[in-house]
């Protein structure tokens, strides 16, 4: 049977007021700042979880498996979450986050032995932070023709600034409301506003009878196609896409990044509390990471979009990995608290760019996948480095080594984007030459 021909959009802009993209942007900070409190609130947890005279007592070993499980789980499902969101759509994926959200958060408050840690935390948790992170997140590259970089920048940002106040709230909850109370509030109030915010997002400009932000009568149409045909799309798209080194060195550089900034994140705290600070005094490491990786986050993709995003995440890895050495003599909470400044600017700039190169590498084609692959190298990466470094503290019982590891993968990371293509072209420019012409955007030749 012939499919049915393609419907367009009939306006290139909404009819008065801000575009809906904007709207998008907002909804995603709210949801990227709810779901970040699993990750942010990890290397908080790391403490209660090994006090000997609370209510767990758990080797530093445990904490560190059960932490690279959680990190294994998300980067098995992450390109599983993208492929999904790309099939059934974002809004779909972002009601399933909610309820999982929600029900996982609870669980986690009744935890009381490793094992139920693994079920709660390192599996459902695991598979809610994928669902949040990648389809909702490649959903904006399809709002935007124009000023992705800084719409991507702003969302980045704002998660920042969420993120920045999330690590002491969660150690003051726990220090006020106890392991119980801290998570049955945050899973009830974060899972409520997740389901709550779904009624106003929408997969596509062409939902609403709109075209992307930015859109001009010289971009191909967005055209609302069938299931059919999109799948083929997909399947081409992808095909020619996994024939670049981009496909294959995109995640790699992000799990080599993610497992610098990560082995900080989990073991900062617990060192500055080993040095003689208190819980809530060490988590301030992590709301200064936070708040002063929001510039970088907010600037890193609009450079990007502008001269390109190779330069800007090498530069990124570098500052991460050149700032560790300030921990090695930190005793006083002031080099603490230099450190997270410094650290902060490399950490932001080194994680917001990829959607922006994915669309200089590959242009307006279904990315969702290759998102999903670069969240899998992130979290493998975490999960890696937490892995790695629980095993060294376990053996030398020294933080030492741990800092020098991170170091090491934000240092190769560099080396590995410098043998990247040049994003000031696109890679599969003809790639719907290979589809048929009534599945194609817009009239495509074959390259000579």
């Amino acid at each position: 049977m012939p499919e049915p021909a393609p419907r367009y959009p009939q306006s290139v802009r909404p009819l008065g007021g801000l575009h809906y993209g904007w709207m998008i942007v907002g909804i995603l900070v709210v949801v990227q700042v709810i779901g970040s409190a699993i990750s942010q609130s990890a290397g908080v947890m790391v403490a209660p979880l090994r006090d000997p005279h609370g209510g767990f007592g758990w080797g530093i070993g445990t904490i560190g498996v059960l932490m690279a499980v959680y990190y294994v789980v998300g980067a098995v499902f992450a390109p599983i979450s993208g492929w999904l969101g790309e099939r059934y759509g974002a809004r779909c994926l972002m009601l399933a986050g909610g309820v999982l959200y929600g029900g996982s958060m609870i669980l986690l408050g009744l935890v009381r032995q490793p094992w139920h840690f693994l079920l709660t935390f390192s599996l459902l948790l695991s598979l809610t932070q994928s669902i949040c992170m990648v389809p909702l997140m490649a959903a904006v590259s399809g709002w935007f023709r124009r000023r992705l970089g800084l719409a991507t920048g702003l969302l980045w940002a704002a998660g920042g600034v969420g993120a920045a106040g999330l690590a002491p709230l969660v150690s003051v909850q726990l220090a006020t409301l106890g392991w119980q109370g801290t998570f049955w509030s945050l899973g009830v109030i974060g899972g409520g506003i997740i389901l709550s915010l779904t009624l106003l997002f929408r997969n596509h400009p062409a939902d609403l009878g709109l075209t992307p932000y930015g859109a001009t009568a010289a971009d191909p149409p967005a055209a609302v196609r069938s299931p059919a045909v999109e799948r083929l799309r997909r399947q081409v798209f992808t095909r020619h896409m996994r024939r670049t080194r981009a496909f294959w060195y995109l995640p790699l550089i992000h799990g080599l990044g993610c497992a610098g900034h990560g082995i900080v994140l989990l073991y900062a705290v617990p060192l500055a509390v080993e040095r003689g600070l208190t819980l809530v005094a060490a988590s301030v490491i992590l709301s200064l990471i936070s708040v002063c990786s929001i510039g970088s986050r907010l600037l890193t993709p609009i450079v990007a979009e502008r001269c390109g995003g190779k330069p800007i995440i090498a530069a990124a890895l570098v500052i991460q990995g050149c700032t560790v050495p300030v921990l090695w003599g930190a005793h006083e909470a002031w080099t603490f608290y230099l450190f997270g400044s410094l650290f902060g600017i490399g950490f932001g700039g080194e994680m917001t760019a990829y959607l922006v190169v994915n669309r200089q590498y590959f242009g307006t084609g279904p990315t969702g996948t290759l998102y999903g692959f670069e969240m899998m190298g992130a979290l493998l990466g975490h999960a890696v480095a937490s892995g790695l470094a629980g095993l060294m503290l376990y053996a030398t019982g020294s933080f030492w080594l741990v800092l020098l590891l991170s170091m090491a993968f934000s240092l190769v990371g560099v080396g590995v984007i410098l043998r990247l293509e040049s994003t000031a072209r696109m890679l599969i420019p003809h790639w719907e030459a290979a589809v048929p012409p009534d599945a194609r955007a817009r009239p495509t030749h074959a390259p000579p």
